[in-house]
């Protein structure tokens, strides 16, 4: 599924899954969007896989896909990836599929983390989103 095909997660009981959303003490580094686990997720830019990680110390079933290109870092986090490190990707080439986040978060809908980072800084990933066709 390309990033084109889908929505913005909004507003829930969970939070605001907008980039730099109150998350306690922090910010919200990213942008959610809604999709389902199972579903093939293509890179949202073409580049080369630089890493494949774990968003949470504590918890390694979930994972995340870093596709670079131009000095960028492109993360999508909630994947099971099907990538490996140093792999070329095309801007529509499945890089894993969505995972489901109730084991971790009861309840909460199913959606990847998508953030951007230049020079290790957050980046925010609204304008690239609305250049890709999706409402924010």
């Amino acid at each position: 599924m390309k990033f084109s095909e889908l929505e913005a997660r909004g507003s829930d009981g969970f939070g605001s899954g907008h980039f730099g959303a109150s998350r306690g003490g922090r910010s919200h580094s990213g942008f959610d969007l809604l999709c389902d686990a199972g579903v093939p997720l293509c890179s949202p830019v073409a580049g080369t896989v630089t890493k494949v990680g774990y968003p949470y110390g504590d918890d390694l079933s979930y994972r995340y896909v870093q596709v670079s290109a131009g000095g960028y870092d492109f993360r999508t986090f909630y994947i099971e990836p099907s990538v490996a490190v140093g792999d070329k990707v095309d801007k529509c080439s499945v890089i894993g599929t969505g995972q489901s986040l109730g084991k971790r978060y009861p309840g909460i809908p199913n959606h990847i983390h998508f953030e951007i980072k230049k020079a290790g800084k957050y980046v925010d990933p609204t304008p690239s989103l609305i250049a890709m066709g999706i409402e924010v």
